[in-house]
């Protein structure tokens, strides 16, 4: 029997996941002989499935009760939530072992989004998590995310041609909403100004776009659509650069170590959310000042004041050339 077992809780998503990495390296080695229990929904757990340091993960399936009856068998001893929501608040009370509780800050978030006043701390959300096990004297680390991609894992042949033969950019064109991306013709834009092959990843809504986009630019290759989260990883861990949304696969870029150049829209740095301990060069790209901005900590299908500022004002041109610069780099 282990000597401790610990249960975090993380629904979603996928960025708020690998974003909860460094909490499992540091418990395991604060603890070597403990048992690190996951809880999270089903399509979401192959991001923990594979890490070393979790012994178990649960699933939020079809039934609750379910799983709270799987739960309370595993006898933990810690529940850390690292969600706070009703169905976390839920399992907690269920098992009623000692728990630790992440503040999320929503009414500082708040403030921000509807006053822009920023009450926030100038502290990451990882290091928020990390100070929310204070108690357990668990000690932060300079090692950044982590993501563990299965050995078995392997790109299409036609996608390992273009990943092999190429110093490529990586250009990560989706997010959860859409006032976090990219407008197409910005996107075409930019494109046009990178000197370098570029190949766009993202899920299935963005292959039709991606397929406009490289029916426009001769240096375009699209594979949104056609790649599993971890395929994905291991594509954007082959390039050279990295340009990213505030999405997911920003924050695997910054695990990976990547050079990120993040692109931000209608939410901003400020939340905590910005690539974590990403590639030494990584930067961000903004429109500050902007009086309507934050207009959301998450966002909208649509810009709110219909002239969708916070992306079409990025001076692109400034990304192309950062763009450009460290794939030059790279070639020496």
């Amino acid at each position: 029997m282990p000597k401790y077992k610990y249960l975090v809780i993380r629904f979603s998503s996928i960025g708020d996941i690998v974003l909860t990495s460094p909490v499992l390296r540091l418990l395991k080695k604060r603890r070597p002989d403990a048992h690190i229990h996951f809880v999270t929904k089903k399509k979401y757990a192959p991001l923990v499935a594979y890490n070393p340091y979790v012994h178990k993960v649960h699933v939020l399936d079809d039934s609750f009760p379910a799983l709270i009856k799987e739960l309370r068998a595993e006898g933990f001893d810690y529940v850390l939530d690292l969600h706070r929501n009703l169905r976390s608040f839920v399992i907690k009370n269920a098992l009623g072992e000692k728990s630790f509780t992440l503040d999320k800050l929503n009414w500082a978030k708040w403030v921000l989004v509807n006053f822009k006043i920023n009450m926030l701390p100038p502290v990451h959300i990882v290091d928020r998590y990390l100070e929310t096990l204070r108690e357990l004297r668990v000690k932060k680390d300079a090692k950044g995310l982590d993501f563990f991609i299965p050995k078995d894992v392997t790109l299409p042949s036609s996608i390992e041609k273009i990943a092999v033969k190429d110093k490529f950019v990586a250009f990560v064109t989706g997010a959860q909403h859409a006032t976090k991306k990219i407008p197409l013709l910005r996107m075409i834009k930019l494109c046009t100004m990178i000197t370098s092959p570029v190949v766009l990843v993202g899920g299935e809504e963005e292959h039709e776009q991606g397929n406009e986009i490289a029916r426009i630019c001769s240096n375009v290759h699209n594979v949104c659509g056609t790649l599993s989260i971890h395929q994905s990883a291991i594509l954007v861990g082959r390039a050279k650069a990295v340009i990213a949304h505030d999405t997911g696969l920003m924050h695997i870029a910054a695990a990976l170590k990547k050079n990120i150049a993040s692109v931000w829209g209608n939410t901003v740095p400020e939340f905590g959310m910005y690539p974590y301990r990403p590639g030494e060069k990584s930067k961000i790209f903004e429109v500050k000042n902007l009086r309507c901005r934050p207009c959301s900590k998450i966002g909208f299908d649509d810009c709110p004041k219909g002239h969708f500022r916070c992306m079409n004002d990025i001076d692109y041109r400034q990304i192309a050339d950062y763009v450009n610069e460290l794939m030059a780099a790279s070639e020496t």
